[in-house]
């Protein structure tokens, strides 16, 4: 019969997954973790592999944790393009209220580890295709109800906004000056994107 495991194996992974934003995989070793989880090296072999199996496990918990949630939440509250401007104020807001600057941990898997490791770059780029996917079809949607210009192609447009999150994500990290200078760039390199998704004017009638 097997034996119980001692320890609860969500809560681990949820250390996991804050020990690896806050170190970086590289800099993580197989000690930080045993110690950051609460358990021994021997238990977190046994039950999660070595540390690269452990850091898969750690990215799909952020995944679900961070992007999925707020995904399906700014689309069940806002419409689509209420939702796209609410998540990249989100990403701005929690970049200024971020005192260790740790950033995204899916960017900085995709700068950090993703080049040398096919596997996690696949994983990487399929879990920044997600949010992609939300900008693209949020902006269909609000093509198909004539609150974004037709001009626009959400294909584009989709492409352009993912672009966006990732300078924001890095520039979050990288920017040393004060915090409400910090708010005042993020929200800069933003403000074009979002001007785009203003609702075009309804053209003027003639009169008979």
């Amino acid at each position: 019969m097997p034996r119980a495991k001692a320890f609860d194996e969500e809560h681990a992974i949820d250390r996991a997954v804050d020990c690896f934003w806050a170190r970086g995989y590289g800099a993580t070793s197989v000690r930080d973790l045993s110690l950051t989880m609460g358990i021994g090296g021997a238990s977190l072999y046994n039950a999660f592999g070595d540390k690269r199996e452990l850091f898969v496990l750690a990215l799909e918990r952020y995944a679900n944790r961070s992007m999925r949630e707020r995904v399906a939440r700014l689309e069940a509250r806002h419409p689509p393009k209420q939702a796209i401007e609410a998540f990249l104020a989100e990403i701005i807001d929690r970049s200024v209220r971020d005192p260790d600057c740790k950033g995204c941990l899916l960017v900085n898997s995709a700068l950090d580890v993703a080049p040398h490791d096919a596997t996690i770059r696949t994983r990487v780029d399929a879990y920044l295709g997600e949010i992609r996917a939300f900008f693209r079809r949020s902006l269909e949607q609000a093509r198909r109800t004539g609150t974004l210009a037709k001009a626009l192609d959400p294909e584009v447009l989709s492409a352009h906004l993912m672009g966006i999150v990732l300078a924001l994500r890095v520039l979050a990290r990288t920017y040393a000056g004060p915090t409400a200078a910090k708010r005042q760039l993020l929200e800069a390199v933003a403000k074009p994107a979002l001007d785009l998704l203003v609702t075009p004017p309804r053209p003027a009638r003639r009169r008979p």
